[in-house]
C-alpha cells in the first residue's frame, strides 16, 4: 500500500491502553485513518473529544464491521476477549493488531491465528517493548557478539496495582478474561527474554495471590532453561510500595553486563564489555523518560506497521511469534498449579 492511501482502521475498546493508540495515530494521521471505534461503555467515548479523536462511534462490534471496510481492526478489549474479536475482524476480511496478550489460552490464540490465515488477513500482536532504543541497542549488543557466551538472563517486574484498579472493572482480575501478573502486567517482559535469547526449554514457576482480592496471581517467580542454555529467571509483583518502581533485564555474559532498568527498561544503568565498540557511545543518547509503564512504543510499533503495509518489510510481531510468549506464561502456570518443572 503506498503512503498516498491512508490505512484505513478501527478499534475496539476505548478503555486504559486506546489512549496510547489514539495518542500514536494521531501523530500519523498521514498514514492512517481511524475510521470508527466501538465499546460498550458509552461513558468512554467523553475522553475522545479531549483527545481529538474524530471517528465515527459505536456500541455494537458487529454492526461497525458490517458497515465499514477496515485494513486493519485494532483490538483494546480485555485479554481474553482479544480472539473472539479478531476472528470476527478477520472474517470481514481485516487484518487484526491485537493488544497483549493476544488470548489468555493457547487453544483460544490458535483459533484466532487459524482464522486469520484462513481468510488471508494479517494478525500482529503489539510489543512494543521489543523497539525501545534501548531493548534494540541491546538486542544488537547479542547480534554482534559482543558477551560472547551468555550465562545468564534476569528480568524484573516490580509495579504497583492497588486493589482499586482491580475493581475499576468486572473483567479485571479475572482468569478468563484478563489474566494474572505474568500474563498482563508482566507479558511484555515475557516477550522480551524470548526476543533477547531465544526458545525457553523448560520451566519451573510459583504464582501466588498474596494480597489482592482477585482469581489470579498479584506475585511470582519463574525460572527458565533456555534450549542455548542460558539460564533465566523473572520476579514479577503488583504489591510494590507505594507505586511502580522497576521494569528491567539484566544479560550477564563472559565478556559483557548490561543492565536495562528504570521503570519500563527505558534507561540503561549498566553497559561494560571486554572490548570497546562505537556503539558504546550513544548508551546514554538512547535513554529516555516515560509517563507510564507502557512506555513510548505504540506510535514506532504503528510506524512499523505503516511500512509493511507500504510494503516495505517493517519490525512486527504476527500471531506465531505472539503466540511464544504466552506459550512460555502457559508454561508458567501449569508449574505453578503441579509444583513440576514444564517442558515446552
Amino acid at each position: 500500500m503506498p503512503y498516498s492511501k491512508k490505512i484505513q482502521l478501527g478499534l475496539v475498546g476505548c478503555g486504559r491502553i486506546s489512549k496510547n493508540h489514539f495518542n500514536a495515530l494521531k501523530k500519523l494521521d498521514d498514514r492512517f485513518h481511524l475510521k470508527a471505534v466501538c465499546d460498550i461503555d458509552t461513558k468512554r467515548f467523553d475522553k475522545l473529544d479531549e483527545l481529538g479523536v474524530c471517528a465515527e462511534r459505536y456500541t455494537d462490534y458487529e454492526k461497525m464491521l458490517r458497515e465499514h471496510r477496515f485494513d486493519l481492526v485494532t483490538l483494546c478489549t480485555p485479554s481474553g476477549l482479544h480472539p473472539e474479536h479478531g476472528i470476527l475482524a478477520a472474517k470481514h476480511k481485516a487484518s487484526v493488531l491485537s493488544e497483549k496478550p493476544m488470548a489468555t489460552t493457547l487453544e483460544a490464540a490458535d483459533r484466532l491465528i487459524a482464522e486469520c490465515d484462513k481468510q488471508k488477513v494479517k494478525l500482529f500482536v503489539v510489543k512494543q517493548n521489543r523497539l525501545n532504543p534501548t531493548v534494540m541497542h541491546l538486542k544488537r549488543a547479542i547480534a554482534m557478539g559482543r558477551f560472547g557466551r551468555i550465562y545468564q538472563v534476569l528480568c524484573n517486574v516490580f509495579w504497583t496495582r492497588p486493589q482499586s484498579y482491580y475493581d475499576m472493572d468486572a473483567w479485571r482480575g479475572r482468569r478468563e478474561l484478563d489474566g494474572g501478573a505474568f500474563l498482563n502486567q508482566a507479558s511484555h517482559y515475557v516477550d522480551l527474554l524470548y526476543h533477547l535469547i531465544g526458545d525457553v526449554k523448560s520451566v519451573s514457576a510459583i504464582a501466588r495471590t498474596l494480597e489482592r482480592k482477585i482469581e489470579v496471581e498479584d506475585s511470582g517467580v519463574a525460572v527458565f532453561e533456555f534450549k542455548n542454555g542460558v539460564i533465566g529467571s523473572m520476579n514479577t509483583s503488583m504489591l510494590v510500595f507505594p507505586k511502580n518502581y522497576e521494569g528491567s533485564v539484566t544479560v550477564i555474559g563472559e565478556k559483557g553486563l548490561v543492565r536495562i532498568g528504570g521503570v519500563a527498561v527505558n534507561k540503561i544503568e549498566k553497559w561494560e564489555f571486554a572490548e570497546y565498540h562505537d556503539m558504546d557511545r550513544e548508551v546514554a543518547d538512547v535513554n529516555y523518560e516515560v509517563t507510564s509503564v507502557y512506555g513510548n512504543g505504540h506510535e514506532t510499533y504503528y510506524r512499523e506497521l505503516a511500512e509493511h503495509f507500504s510494503g516495505k518489510g517493517g519490525n512486527h510481531v504476527d500471531g506465531l511469534e505472539g503466540r511464544k510468549s504466552l506459550e512460555m506464561i502457559m508454561a508458567i502456570y501449569r508449574s505453578s498449579e503441579t509444583g513440576k518443572t514444564v517442558y515446552l
